[in-house]
């Protein structure tokens, strides 16, 4: 066995080794959905935050999880999935959806581009809404999804309350209108907004970073 294949299997083991925890397992089936808070992920687990914190550090540890700042409170911090943490590995849970409404701050790019994106995935409809709409789609949205091919809607971003079903899954896909949505029963992706740079590269680094949330999450949707 060659060094190179040593060190994936060492990986391979730490992230079982890991998973071997109830608890731990379950962060891992919570944030293959989306990524939580610490406070988010205590609530939902019913434990301890220094234990919670002894089961983050080892998930971080065997290259499962990582954490970034808000954007919109900085000091709050997201958990969410590491870059091929799950690479060989099945953990995750299904669900079942009538519909699916993705939800950013002013329904102008990152929103869009996730139903869009959503509904060359899944069979299972999808909308998009803002908690404080702009007046239109934000151009780079729009330029982003044709150098990948894609359309956007012609329609006018909208608020929340117009179009949200009590039905409907809701996906978050900005800090901002997650934080103003306290006790959502729905799923967060914490995107960074690519209006704050306004470059072509924030852009498709955001599209990029939503079609590889989408085509994890459509197989493990069914529709309901």
């Amino acid at each position: 066995m060659n060094i190179e294949e040593t060190d994936v299997l060492r990986v391979r083991v730490a992230k079982h080794a890991a998973l071997a925890d109830p608890a731990r397992l379950r962060i891992v089936d919570l944030l293959t959905l989306g990524d939580l808070s610490p406070t988010e992920l205590q609530s939902e687990l019913g434990m301890p935050s220094n234990l919670l914190s002894h089961h983050l550090r080892t998930l971080e540890e065997a290259e499962l999880a990582m954490r970034h700042r808000s954007e919109a409170d900085r000091r709050r911090s997201y958990i969410q999935l590491a870059p091929g943490a799950l690479e060989g590995l099945v953990p995750g849970r299904a669900h079942g959806a009538h519909r699916i409404v993705f939800v950013c701050t002013r329904n102008s790019a990152r929103s869009q581009l996730a139903a869009a994106l959503w509904r060359q995935a899944s069979d299972i409809p999808a909308s998009s809404a803002g908690t404080h709409p702009a007046p239109r789609i934000a151009q780079g949205a729009i330029e982003t999804a044709a150098r990948h091919g894609l359309e956007l809607a012609d329609s006018t971003p909208r608020p929340l309350e117009q179009v949200v079903r009590d039905e409907d899954l809701l996906v978050t896909v900005c800090d901002n209108a997650h934080e103003e949505l306290p006790g959502l029963n729905g799923i967060h992706w914490s995107i960074p907004d690519p209006l704050r740079l306004n470059t072509a590269e924030a852009f498709d680094d955001a599209f990029a970073n939503i079609s590889h949330r989408i085509n994890d999450l459509a197989p493990r949707l069914y529709a309901a």
